[in-house]
């Protein structure tokens, strides 16, 4: 039997509805972002994820996710979807800047644990900081 998650053991805030959850304020959502994102962002890329950012216009930052039916099936894209979105809800607050990101995975991501998820996105990150500096 697995352990049950309890909200004491993680240091976010809940949202309205009680659910530890990206809000609809801190993500992309329309296609014409997603456009002038990919037009005018900056893009950096490791083996298995594209990062494309620029700055945004709301004081927050913003993620939007890509996965294409190249990656695999629609488990596999949602599953990469939620470990995505859960780097980004743990790691939201180091960044301090006002940046629209959107994480574009590769086919070779498919394949990755979440671990190797986190750890690559972590470097990837890491170039988009002193890129910003």
């Amino acid at each position: 039997m697995r352990p049950r998650l309890r909200p004491e053991n993680f240091s976010a805030t809940r949202t309205r509805a009680g659910v530890f959850r990206l809000q609809k304020k801190e993500k992309i959502r329309d296609r014409t972002e997603f456009l002038t994102l990919s037009r005018s962002g900056k893009k950096l890329q490791n083996h298995y994820f594209i990062v494309i950012f620029m700055p945004g216009v709301y004081p927050w930052p913003r993620l939007g996710i890509t996965a294409s039916r190249r990656v695999g099936n629609a488990v596999t894209r949602n599953r990469l979807k939620r470990i995505i979105r859960e780097w980004f809800r743990l790691n939201k607050r180091a960044v301090t800047a006002s940046l629209d990101i959107n994480i574009i995975a590769k086919k070779s991501a498919a394949e990755l644990t979440s671990g190797e998820v986190f750890v690559s996105l972590n470097k990837i990150f890491e170039s988009v900081w002193e890129s910003r500096h």
